[in-house]
């Protein structure tokens, strides 16, 4: 796992990055970059604070959430983590590299994908890179 302080940190990230990859912020829902990106495209999103590689770009699909969702993430690229703020029970997802905040996990919505689970990710927590396979 990679560490670095706050301050290094904030010496690569933006404000708005740090507010949400290290603070556990959430960006607004429907601004984000990756929010209406198709599931076609090519590529693998990577962690916007580590470059490791998340999601296959065709694990995407759209959920009318205001934010990106995914279906499944690339074996041990994730940890997750039991959140119980905000008065409710929830899945939290960082970076199993950085640690990095990325979002949370629904699960059982009745959306017709091969997990049933909804990965709901900031965008700005997120890079497309378009040249990578996995």
């Amino acid at each position: 796992m990679s560490k670095k302080s706050d301050s290094e940190w904030r010496a690569i990230l933006s404000p708005e990055q740090f507010k949400v990859l290290r603070e556990k912020g959430t960006e607004a829902p429907y601004v984000g970059k990756y929010t209406n990106t198709p599931a076609s495209e090519k590529g693998v999103y990577e962690c916007a604070a580590c470059s490791s590689p998340l999601y296959k770009a065709n694990t995407k699909f759209h959920s009318n959430c205001g934010w990106p969702a995914f279906y499944e993430a690339i074996p041990d690229a994730l940890r997750v983590i039991r959140d119980t703020s905000h008065g409710m029970v929830r899945e939290e997802i960082v970076c199993n590299n950085c640690d990095s905040h990325l979002g949370h996990i629904f699960k059982g919505e009745g959306y017709k994908t091969p997990t049933d689970e909804r990965h709901c990710v900031n965008s700005i927590s997120l890079k497309l890179n378009p040249d990578e396979t996995i």
